[in-house]
């Protein structure tokens, strides 16, 4: 299936889930980085059971805190 990460289409297995495409894309502080799919942030106790579908676009969001 294609699906849409960071902006880049690629090919993955049918039946792909959430925690097996944070391990693909080798994703830092995969316990730290924010998923959204399709615009629609994935609550923390849903991603484990979270199966990604044909054409969903997934972002991975990182929070910065900082400041002087």
């Amino acid at each position: 299936m294609t699906i849409t990460v960071s902006g880049e289409k690629k090919e993955y297995k049918d039946g792909l889930t959430l925690p097996e495409l944070i391990e693909i894309e080798d994703v830092e502080t995969p316990q730290y980085v924010t998923v959204s799919i399709n615009d629609e942030f994935v609550p923390t106790e849903e991603k484990e059971s979270t199966v990604l579908k044909e054409g969903d676009s997934v972002e991975f969001l990182y929070f910065m805190g900082g400041g002087c």
